[in-house]
């Protein structure tokens, strides 16, 4: 057994060799002996140094006088030792430095160049840890995290306008339904032989009414004026002249195209012409105006940042780490100009959003009363019903003129089936809308408006917030002004806007950004519509007219009272009173004129 570079090299003996350790036989005890081996004997021990004599001085006889004696001779050949002797007195050196001295001298010598000459924004005089592809992440981080910014402090914003525009959106949607499902009751209760024809009128004519108030390019004049069109011929088969049989489709056809030039409803289709252009043309662009707004913040919410202010929320937000600074935060004024400076454009949308706000308002408070939507929808029954109370009475005047226009009745064999409308399906609806005051639209609208009002400055005030509430030091604490850790900000800290962005110390701003242009073009076109500028002059009607039978006042006026059915509070919203389960043609709250309702009915 022989030790060779720390080695051992057993033999076939079954005693394990002695433990000896690299650096010298003394530096730990041989292992204990093993149950199946039994040790070599150790080395002989060095002998005990007598007392007195100095450690490190040459015994006499010894290899190391004599290597002295020789010149020195066995120190050189004895490398391992000052190896050794060197090791020992690092360490020793080491652990003499505090830790705070140590992680320095580390950071210093280890993690930072010299001047950082590839680096393109973080150039600094002092040591630089980051290197060209850290300041390209860095870059790409700083641009993310400004628009996380943005998108997080106008979520609210945000929510409060997608979340009312679904909710109108989804009041109208059940509005015209139960308007439908109103006026073709009063088809099965009160005209139950041709409900069945006039239930398919009624239908067409509430799809046009959603398609107008979700967009759709149609005028309200003209499915009102086909609503009527097309209900005539039913009129006249059930009720102006009735047969045991339906008149012919080419007479029905003539009818149709009569039915202006006849007039067989009086005034009422005009008076429902102009209710309905004034409570759906509102609503309509009521509605166009919450997208717009939605499309307004996506559209900031994902701004495109120009090189310039790209490299100044670099030098703002990381360039400090490249010098150890990772807890620091740049300085009020510091960060109001780099961040008013990359927001320039978007602080351009601040007055067109303000004038945004406040034509909502305006139209928000004129959609009610009278012209409310839910009140004009929702009573669009009645019209309807005094239209067909107008043709019955005039009935035999009505007829002559019939036959000098078409010639005599045509009819075919068939008979139009009965009602089959199912009164029930929206019973869930009625209950729904069976609400007090306080609930109506007009209060919806009231609400969201006031929230909103509290947005009127959003993007005005943007910079200030993200600096004060999100980027920058508070006052009086040492902050980054973009080169050093500095007590205060010294240059000037400029306004909001492309205008002032010219005294600009920080950011570089080189004219107005398309994307926002646009933005600021269509703020300008729905502030138009919501001003009423776009909207066609209506005139009041004045339906007090005679009738085409002539001889009978219809008295039918285009404001709402007690009689009509509904009735006026003080703030302008309107209570409907539904009367639709009489069996007779003259509901009792129908008509204006109680001597009217009377005389019809002797008719029958």
């Amino acid at each position: 057994m022989r030790a060779e570079r720390g080695l051992w090299i057993f033999t076939l003996r079954r005693e394990p060799p002695p433990f000896i350790h690299p650096h010298g036989p003394r530096a730990r005890p041989p292992p204990p002996p093993g149950p199946a081996f039994a040790p070599l004997p150790s080395p002989p021990r060095p002998p005990i140094r007598p007392a007195g004599e100095r450690r490190g001085s040459p015994r006499p006889g010894s290899p190391r006088s004599a290597a002295q004696g020789a010149g020195g001779r066995g120190r050189r050949e004895d490398g391992g030792g000052g190896r050794r002797w060197l090791y020992r007195h690092v360490q020793q050196e080491i652990m003499k430095l505090s830790l705070d001295v140590a992680v320095a001298y580390l950071r210093r010598k280890l993690l930072f160049t010299e001047n950082g000459v590839d680096l393109q924004v973080c150039t600094s005089k002092n040591p630089t840890c980051c290197t060209k592809k850290m300041e390209e992440l860095y870059q790409t981080a700083a641009k993310q995290d400004i628009q996380q910014l943005l998108q997080t402090s106008s979520a609210t914003l945000k929510f409060l306008i997608s979340r009312n525009a679904a909710a109108f959106q989804e009041t109208f949607e059940t509005l015209i339904r139960l308007a439908e499902n109103y006026t073709s009751t009063l088809f099965c209760n009160a005209y139950r032989n041709m409900a069945a024809e006039a239930t398919t009128r009624v239908q067409e004519f509430f799809t046009d009414v959603g398609l107008f108030i979700f967009g759709t390019d149609i005028s309200t004049e003209e499915f009102v004026n086909r609503f009527f069109d097309t209900l005539f011929p039913v009129v006249y088969n059930h009720v102006i002249n009735p047969g045991l049989t339906d008149i012919s489709l080419e007479y029905a056809e003539c009818l149709r195209m009569a039915r202006r030039d006849i007039r067989p409803f009086g005034n009422v289709p005009k008076k429902a012409i102009g209710q309905m252009g004034r409570s759906l043309l509102p609503s309509r662009t009521f509605l166009q105006a919450l997208n717009l707004g939605i499309e307004v913040i996506n559209t900031t919410d994902h701004l495109h940042f120009s090189k310039d202010c790209s490299r100044a929320l670099l030098r703002m937000q990381y360039c400090p780490h490249c010098q150890g600074l990772t807890l620091s935060k740049p300085c009020m004024g510091y960060c109001l100009n780099v961040i008013r400076g990359c927001l320039a454009n978007m602080a351009e949308v601040d007055l067109h959003w303000r004038g945004y706000i406040q034509s909502l308002e305006e139209l928000s408070s004129a959609m009610s009363g009278t012209y409310d939507i839910e009140h004009v929808l929702l009573n669009f029954h009645s019209l309807v019903n005094d239209a067909l109370l107008q043709a019955h009475i005039n009935g035999p005047e009505l007829s002559e003129q019939v036959n000098k226009v078409c010639g005599p009745p045509v009819r075919k064999p068939t008979q139009s089936p009965g009602c089959s409308f199912d009164q029930n399906k929206d019973n869930q609806g009625l209950e729904m809308f069976s609400r007090d005051s306080e609930e109506t639209l007009s209060s919806r609208r009231k609400e969201f408006i006031s929230h909103l009002r509290l947005y009127r400055a959003f993007y005005g005030g943007l910079a200030d917030q993200l600096c004060g509430n999100e980027l920058a030091a508070a006052d009086g604490l040492p902050c980054w002004n973009g080169e050093d850790f500095v007590r205060s900000y010294t240059h000037r800290v400029v306004g909001s806007g492309i205008k002032a962005q010219s005294a600009n110390p920080e950011v570089k701003v080189k004219g107005t950004d398309p994307v926002i242009s646009q933005i600021i073009d269509k703020l300008k076109h729905v502030i138009q519509l919501l001003q009423g500028k776009s909207f066609p002059k209506y005139d009041k009607w004045d339906l007090r007219q005679t009738g085409s039978g002539g001889g009978v006042d219809e008295q039918i006026s285009g404001d709402c009272d007690d009689e009509d059915g509904c009735g006026g509070s003080g703030s302008g919203e309107v209570k409907r009173v539904l009367k639709i389960t009489d069996l007779k043609p003259c509901i009792s709250g129908y008509l204006n004129s109680p001597e009217l309702c009377s005389k019809a009915e002797k008719t029958l």
